[in-house]
């Protein structure tokens, strides 16, 4: 059966590693820029998940995700660049356009905050499988409704994916052009898109129905099949990750009483 998350079993390091050890990474990933307000933080980060996606080989897939954030992040550049309120010292012109130097600086900021979350992000997504992570957390005392709803948000577009394909395929085997030029697509969307939305639906009636049958509601302690696995490197990952956060706050506190 074809996997309908985004984790690939590489044999790595990073997939033997903890989820919460991730988890912790992410927090220090989100956190420690932003308590500090440095550029460079948030650029040590982004090479150190280039870094651990490299180690867990499965960089080439986060190409895409960069790919299609990084229109958006042109867009930035370019509006902030042009018009944001204060630009006043001109940076470089192209033709008619004029970037300014404040403008500039303030997008990258941004670009630099938005490309340290993806990668973080997908250090955890991509080297976890998701019924690992929702059982630790889970072990630790998360409802296992949210859970529930956490594990759902990594399946649904991959899964969603998937069903498009199939329902594109099937649309064509009956004759229904699907390529072409912008208006073919146009007539093409609704026939494809119902199919999708209810296919989703009932996916998910008959999810709750699974789940109930199997006593997903009931308010008593469940046990586990699997055995809870943690390395002494996860102890020290760990341990980084809460000094890294710890340091940036206490930092951010000591340049607020100067």
């Amino acid at each position: 059966m074809k996997s309908i998350s985004l984790y690939e079993d590489k044999g790595t390091i990073l997939n033997k590693t903890a989820p919460e050890t991730k988890l912790l990474y992410i927090l220090a990933a989100l956190l420690v820029p932003a308590l500090t307000g440095s550029r460079g933080a948030g650029i040590g980060l982004i090479g150190c998940s280039v870094i651990l996606l490299l180690i867990g080989k499965v960089f080439r897939r986060t190409l895409p995700v960069i790919g299609v954030s990084g229109f958006v992040l042109l867009t930035v550049v370019v509006i902030q660049g042009m018009f944001r309120p204060g630009n006043e010292t001109v940076a470089f012109s192209l033709g008619v356009l004029t970037f300014y130097r404040e403008g500039l600086q303030f997008a990258l900021t941004i670009v630099i905050n938005i490309l340290n979350i993806l990668l973080s992000f997908c250090v955890l997504i991509l080297t976890t499988k998701p019924s690992d992570l929702i059982e630790n957390l889970i072990r630790r005392g998360f409802s296992p409704r949210l859970g529930y709803v956490f594990v759902s948000i990594f399946q649904i577009i991959p899964q969603m994916t998937e069903t498009m394909s199939t329902i594109t395929d099937a649309q064509r085997s009956r004759g229904m052009e699907t390529e072409g030029n912008l208006l073919t697509r146009i007539r093409a969307f609704l026939p494809l898109i119902s199919p999708v939305v209810m296919s989703a639906l009932v996916n998910t009636k008959e999810r709750a129905l699974a789940l109930e049958v199997r006593g997903f509601g009931l308010h008593r302690k469940k046990t586990f099949i699997n055995e809870e696995t943690k390395t002494a490197a996860d102890v020290w990952l760990q341990a980084a990750c809460l000094l890294a956060v710890a340091a940036a706050f206490v930092w951010r506190i000591a340049r607020w009483l100067m």
